[in-house]
């Protein structure tokens, strides 16, 4: 196989392509701060403002924090790959990093003296944490097909790049009443998910005096945790010459929003439109649009992300593989079928590497690096499903990358079906979590591997949790959610629990479906009863679905009731005793449960 010229960039080039512009001076001034807090001269709420705005986030455990690094469209190149082997090895006891379901990556555990270290060397490689956290722009997600989808009107990543450019410390953004999320789908399937997004953007294109024009739909007041919004359609198309114009008043009109700000909890686009209605709040955008700010140029140009990926995939030329499948045909083949999309380009594939709980090791990381190199154009994208997307695969490599993969330990098959579980962190580190939500994640997946899955009904299921109700794990889209909650038991002692939710959706790359927020059955079950539901509740499906009836169909026409019932019947605590002392600890853990919460800074 040809090898891929290793790509050597100087810093200002590497800020070009990595999008973001990292500032020297910013984390000079970071450390300063740091070390001005330490010695106690600042002010620990002051000091939690600035570091949040500088992606630095508090946890659960005292004195440590997460790092989270903010990569728009998820886009990763392999030297930033290797330098993030480098942070999780120096400045994690964990040693590893975690992929979050809006395309970032984080690191937890780093000591507050070592946050400042860890920032320049991820500033040396063009990766920033700025506005990662905090009442900013967050990281913009995007597709990880996009450009090479046979479905897309146009490549919307340079508008994603000049969206996360433009926005990136802009005065509006600075301190808003909460955060703004935002998406960029490639095409009308929404593989983005804009729907649950503040603010998200769909191509589309149209033809005004026979020239075809570029433009989106634009869709706000989107968003999960305590009051799911599926986002409305604000227009239904803006060109791209004005879509950064309109979403600045989107911004400017939430900024301005003194009745947000009296209550943090309810501080979200999707409040605001909850309660004045979509068609007024696009009066007050109309009315922001007719102040002088909005009468400069908003062309896009200057911000725009540009690659050529096509003509370096040209530039590489064909691959020749050395071997071929042999004894392991079976298993290649069932990696190929469930992990391998076309791409429009002839020739060429889309790999989705499946990253069991998002957690990639300080050694998976450079070998990812040089796995991009030498199969891909040096660089891979992140997914919202927690996993890494591997483009510009010749179809004549994928053994070779498949065996490469497996060297890695990231070869599994079967990705985006029910064994590939999302969950947040959870207890681990976050402050809001109430369960430990890894936990249970890893659980699932070891009890479903105890469960015939041959059904291929049942295999395309997703399940997600979070360890609180804020759905950092996306619980709300899955077919089969869970959050983390508590239940009283014997003598008053609290109980780990979760709370279900059915029927869920989103689009997936592989299926065709719409975003919608599932169901919720009353009731709570133990958290170490959670695999036995799931268990009971695919038999039910199973045994009562009408020939070949979607999961979420079949939980339309029964309704929730018959879940309520299998979660009662898994209710009961039973008493604290040597017996029965392990209802009383959540997963992973060696003690009693108790529910401890902190104040949240901000959720994922």
């Amino acid at each position: 196989m040809q090898q891929n010229k290793r790509r050597h960039m100087s810093q200002s080039k590497i800020n070009e392509i990595g999008i973001l512009p990292v500032l020297q001076d910013e984390l000079d001034t970071f450390e300063d701060v740091v070390g001005d807090f330490i010695k106690g001269d600042w002010d620990p709420i002051a000091f939690q403002a600035f570091r949040l705005r500088q992606g630095v986030y508090g946890q659960r455990q005292p004195d440590v924090h997460m790092l989270r690094v903010k990569l728009p469209v998820g886009e990763i190149f392999s030297e930033q790959l290797e330098v993030l082997g480098e942070v999780a090895r120096k400045f994690t006891p964990l040693n590893k990093g975690h992929v979050t379901t809006r395309e970032n990556m984080q690191f937890h555990f780093v000591p507050i003296e070592r946050v400042g270290a860890a920032l320049q060397v991820l500033g040396k490689v063009g990766l920033s944490t700025r506005e990662a956290c905090g009442n900013t722009v967050r990281n913009v997600a995007g597709c990880p097909i996009a450009g090479v989808c046979s479905d897309e009107p146009f490549d919307t990543t340079p508008y994603a790049g000049a969206f996360a450019r433009y926005f990136l410390r802009h005065p509006v953004t600075q301190g808003m009443p909460r955060k703004i999320k935002s998406a960029f789908s490639g095409c009308e399937k929404d593989c983005a998910i804009t729907s649950i997004h503040d603010i998200g953007f769909i191509p589309k294109t149209r033809e005004t005096n026979g020239i075809m024009e570029r433009g989106f739909k634009v869709v706000v007041g989107g968003g999960l945790a305590i009051m799911p919004r599926i986002a409305p359609t604000l227009y239904e198309f803006v060109s791209v010459n004005d879509y950064l114009r309109i979403s600045e008043a989107v911004l400017r009109v939430f900024d301005a929003s003194d009745e947000l700000r009296k209550n943090r909890m309810k501080a979200r686009i999707k409040f605001l439109i909850d309660r004045v209605g979509i068609d007024e709040f696009r009066e007050m955008v109309e009315d922001e649009l007719k102040k002088p700010w909005a009468d400069k140029n908003f062309d896009p140009t200057p911000f725009l992300y540009v690659q050529n990926e096509e003509e370096e995939a040209l530039e590489r030329g064909p691959s020749n593989p050395s071997t071929h499948p042999n004894k392991d045909r079976a298993d290649f083949e069932l990696w190929r079928d469930t992990n391998v999309m076309p791409q429009r380009q002839d020739g060429y594939s889309v790999v989705l590497i499946k990253v069991p709980q998002g957690d990639i090791s300080e050694d998976q990381f450079p070998l990812l690096a040089k796995i991009a190199d030498r199969y891909s154009l040096g660089k891979v994208r992140l997914t919202q499903q927690q996993n890494v997307a591997l483009r510009w695969v010749s179809n004549e490599a994928l053994y070779e990358l498949w065996k490469d993969l497996k060297e890695a330990s990231l070869g599994g098959s079967e990705v985006n079906t029910i064994t590939d579980v999302t969950s947040c962190p959870g207890t681990d580190s976050c402050k809001l979590g109430i369960t430990s939500s890894m936990g249970l994640g890893k659980a699932i997946m070891e009890g479903l591997e105890e469960i015939d899955l041959s059904d291929p009904l049942v295999k395309r299921l997703h399940i997600k949790m979070s360890g609180c109700p804020n759905s950092c794990g996306q619980h709300h889209l899955a077919n089969i959610g869970f959050h983390g909650a508590s239940l009283k038991g014997d003598k008053g002692n609290q109980v780990p629990a979760y709370e279900m939710f059915v029927g869920g959706s989103y689009q997936d790359m592989s299926s065709q479906t719409d975003a919608r927020i599932g169901l919720r059955p009353k009731g709570k079950v133990p958290a170490k009863r959670v695999p036995v539901v799931i268990k009971k509740v695919l038999e039910y499906y199973q045994a009562n679905r009408v020939e070949s009836e979607e999961f979420n169909n079949f939980v339309d026409r029964v309704g929730v009731e018959p879940f309520e019932e299998i979660m009662t019947s898994l209710r009961d605590t039973g008493p604290l005793n040597r017996d029965n002392i392990d209802t009383y600890m959540d997963w992973n853990k060696t003690v009693l449960y108790k529910v401890e919460r902190g104040e949240g800074e901000c959720a994922i």
